[in-house]
């Protein structure tokens, strides 16, 4: 399509104007509108900003199609006027470069004023991957702080601006109305069911085969990934003149051209990634089929990395999809879903700094000087926990030190455009092995067999893995050695050690291989696992269960290997631990590394200093109960909490008070004990006296006994609702004033019992008891009980243990 014809000519002049005099801003323009096309070429010859335009693009296929557009566009061939800088690939360009967005963070490493750059353009900005929200944050830093005469455009075409815009300080915005061609939307006319294996990949071969029979022009297929296009494609069953082709990152340069250039005389089916998505028009294509599913980046807890995932598409990206089918002529779009389904469809995609992995973030912003994101203008910030646990990993890793400084080792690691994993691993001396290794990990770990060391024979050679696979793992493997320090001669198990640190997995005693894993999860083989048998292991892919993980990729590694590489984070320690099995104290000293106990032996010479703390321990597993209550120290702590409860200023004694402070009353009483035995020695009443500060005030006003006239003292029991003694009626004759405890006067409940011992009567009120109730029981009880004296008046009469008083 002719320049004049595209829908983005109109604002053009308005854009360089808003640019020119603020030095940023923000386009908005639909699928179509040629904005990836004219506006750095417009830029470069119309601005005369006096140096070179960056463009960012999300995809390297993307990126090196627009390179190749532009500079066409001025009859070159990318690496004159218009190039291209990706990760394994450039062709740098005098005027106009176009890069992938992890290239930008790595220049700007190195020359944080980006000297020789007058404009960076955000191309595709609404995907917000997470570099380039990364990217555009260190560019308002350097246009802020170093060069204000750095020009900054934000491009997108559903991206809500208005944030963006005020981010970069009230940025202008410019909108292009309008698409290239106008676009059909067909819908399914009922839901289909997709959860069975390959129906995805059916219902999709279906509707292509629809929108072949009911349309003309090419088609563009988007499906997730690899996989999914190559089941798409043995599904399909075109005519004669009908081309099926594929498109995905994997393709050579020569395939990914030929896709993109016109097909005379036939028609094509392009089954294509999401790399066809934006910023890259293929000629001829009329017709878009969208399965509606994406896959994106998100953090694995499994990997310790980010993975791959599929997810249903957003709203935004069905929108993006459907203007491939615009671009050329009007079109038509086949979705994968209903007009109803349409309405469940989130709005946009996360952005990816919500979801991914941030120990690459986090590594850039140490290179940067940042030590929290709140020091950088982040369109939507990381999480704080994330970002923590993050740092946390560079600090194991070497990239940070324990102030949370940057390392010599941590500046080279940000150097290598790997994950910092792999970044250490290859910097530590990994040579041409670090580099395989971080191949497979990087990539697909390859093969069914839980040994990594299985797929590495097979990167070497060996059976296991297709010709393509091996091809396309050793171009990887060969661009990490490049950044690969010499070659130490440790062992496949020890470099990986250097990349997993915390996988570092020793057996558990027991006869199923389970292992604790040095940062503290656990982790699993099957018995069948040809590493089930080692002692010792490196975990690089688990199942992602933080409690008990399957180990799906690992290799085996020795003790002496672990002290050799490790030895610095090694610690000798000297504990005293309850045992909860045996019941006792053990001390040990040990060896260990973070989780992980590699040596143990008893300890002879350990003190009440480090045994008593830990048999504390013990008393908070078992409770309480453990300790030898006897019935003068129970009868205390009721009278305590009584007094408590009444008023008196005395330290608690429930369990929960006890149990807290058992350093303060317990501690000091039990001297040289070492198991749960030693407790029958412990003075418990001793130790609540001398909590409670002495028994005077209590004896007082919550006495231990009530005295009756005859002289007999019996215990009052105080831990049920009111204190309470039992005592036989006989002994309180004459007893004309209702005992009473404590400050407030309370009553104390009296249990008569008759000559047996047996209960007669509770009371609160001796004198309303004599007064009412007494001639009740007199009736009733002297003929049980004819030998004992049941006087018509006991007020007056007197008290007596005996059956008959004296004479």
């Amino acid at each position: 399509m002719p320049p004049a014809a595209l829908p983005i000519e109109p604002v053009l002049a308005p854009l360089l104007a808003g640019l020119s005099a603020h030095g940023v801003a923000v386009l908005q323009a639909p699928p179509g509108a040629g904005k990836t096309t004219r506006v750095p070429l417009y830029l470069a010859e119309e601005a005369g900003f006096g140096g070179r335009i960056l463009m960012l693009e999300p995809r390297r296929v993307a990126a090196r199609a627009a390179a190749e557009r532009l500079a066409e566009a001025w009859g070159e061939v990318p690496g004159d006027s218009v190039g291209y800088r990706m990760r394994g690939d450039s062709k740098p360009g005098r005027r106009i470069e176009v890069i992938t967005e992890g290239t930008l963070a790595r220049m700007i490493q190195s020359d944080p004023e980006l000297r020789g750059i007058s404009c960076v353009i955000f191309d595709e900005f609404h995907e917000r991957a997470l570099q380039s929200d990364l990217g555009l944050a260190l560019c308002l830093e350097i246009r802020a702080a170093l060069r204000e005469d750095l020009h900054l455009l934000v491009m997108s075409a559903t991206l809500d601006a208005e944030p963006v815009a005020a981010l970069m300080g009230n940025a202008p915005v410019i909108t292009s109305e309008g698409r290239a061609f106008s676009v059909e939307e067909r819908f399914l006319d009922r839901p289909v069911k997709l959860e069975r294996f390959g129906a995805f990949e059916s219902a999709v071969a279906d509707l292509v085969a629809q929108a072949l029979a009911e349309t003309e022009g090419g088609v563009l297929v988007f499906l997730p990934g690899k996989a999914e296009i190559a089941r798409v494609a043995q599904r399909l069953r075109p005519e004669p003149g009908v081309e099926v082709m594929e498109l995905h990152g994997g393709l050579s340069l020569a395939a990914q051209r030929r896709v993109v250039q016109p097909l005379e005389g036939r028609r094509k089916v392009v089954l294509s990634t999401a790399i066809a998505e934006t910023s890259l028009t293929l000629a001829d294509i009329r017709v878009v089929v969208d399965g509606g599913r994406a896959r994106r980046a998100r953090f694995d807890p499994g990997k310790g990395m980010a993975r791959l995932v599929t997810e249903r598409v957003s709203r935004a990206e069905a929108t993006q999809r459907m203007g491939r089918a615009g671009r050329v002529a009007p079109g038509w779009c086949y979705r994968l879903w209903t007009k109803g389904e349409a309405g469940a469809m989130p709005a946009f995609a996360p952005p990816e700094i919500e979801v991914a992995d941030l120990a690459p973030l986090a590594l850039d912003l140490a290179v940067w000087g940042a030590r929290q994101p709140e020091d950088l203008p982040f369109l939507t910030p990381p999480h704080p926990g994330s970002f923590a646990e993050a740092r946390a990993l560079l600090t194991e890793l070497g990239a940070l030190d324990e102030s949370g400084t940057l390392t010599e080792a941590g500046r080279a690691m940000a150097a290598v455009p790997a994950h910092p994993r792999l970044a250490r691993m290859l910097v530590a001396g990994g040579g041409t092995q670090a580099a395989d290794l971080a191949a497979l990990v990087e990539g697909r770990l390859e093969g069914e067999d839980v040994d990594l060391g299985v797929s590495l024979r097979a990167l070497r050679g060996g059976d296991g893995l297709s010709k393509a696979a091996r091809g396309a793992l050793r171009q990887e493997a060969e661009r990490l050695r490049r950044h690969a320090a010499a070659e130490r001669g440790l062992s496949s198990g020890a470099l990986l050690s250097l990349a997993y640190p915390d996988r570092i997995a020793l057996r558990r005693p027991g006869g199923q291989p389970r292992y604790l894993l040095s940062g503290g999860a656990g982790g699993i083989l099957r018995d069948s696992d040809s590493l089930a048998g080692q002692r010792l292991l490196v975990a690089a892919d688990l199942d992602g269960d933080r409690r008990e993980a399957r180990i799906r990729k690992a290799l085996a590694i020795s003790e002496s290997e672990v002290r050799e590489v490790h030895g610095n984070r090694l610690k000798e320690q000297r504990i005293c631990k309850w045992d909860r099995r045996t019941r006792s104290v053990q001390a040990r000293e040990q060896v260990t590394l973070g989780a992980l106990v590699l040596e143990e032996r008893h300890w002879t010479g350990a003190g009440d200093d480090e045994v008593l703390p830990a048999l504390l321990e013990g008393i908070r597993d078992l409770g309480l109960a453990v300790l030898p209550w006897g019935k003068a120290a129970t009868a205390l702590r009721a009278r305590a909490e009584w007094a408590r409860a009444s008023g008196l200023e005395l330290p608690p004694c429930d369990d929960a008070s006890l149990m807290m402070a058992l350093e303060e009353w317990l501690l000091p009483w039990m001297a040289g004990m070492r198991r749960l035995e030693d407790f029958a020695a412990l003075d418990l009443n001793a130790a609540l006296q001398a909590r409670l500060g002495g028994l005077a005030e209590i004896d007082r006003l919550a006495p231990a006994r009530f005295t009756a006239p005859t002289g007999t003292a019996v215990l009052i029991d105080y831990s049920g609702e009111a204190p309470a003694a039992q005592i036989r009626l006989q002994e309180v004759f004459g007893l004309t004033v209702h005992p009473v405890l404590g400050a407030k006067r309370l009553p104390l409940v009296l249990e008569l019992l008759s000559p047996a011992g047996r209960p007669v009567q509770k009371t609160a009120d001796l004198p309303g008891f004599w007064a009412n109730s007494y001639a009740d029981v007199r009736k009733d009880m002297r003929g049980r009980y004819p030998r004992h004296p049941w006087p018509e008046n006991p007020a007056a009469a007197t008290p007596t243990r005996r059956a008959k008083p004296r004479t």
